[in-house]
């Protein structure tokens, strides 16, 4: 399963877009985007949200079964 983090790059580089650009439009920190990409980072969900918004992603949530740990 990719993290969060590697599902924004991805999708940032998909699109042709740089980490400057997406920082621009989502109104995030460069040094914030570029933790959360490498995944070192433990945005609030505002800002992520903000990210996956500029990028036409969305967050999702699903109750895991019991056999999941």
């Amino acid at each position: 399963m990719k993290t969060v983090g590697k599902q924004i790059k991805e999708r940032r580089k998909n699109l042709h877009i740089t980490q400057r650009q997406l920082a621009e439009l989502s109104g995030v920190g460069i040094n914030t985007l570029t933790k959360i990409e490498r995944d070192e980072g433990n945005p609030r969900l505002m800002i992520l949200n903000r990210i996956l918004d500029t990028l036409g992603l969305v967050l999702t949530t699903s109750v895991k079964s019991i056999d999941e740990s």
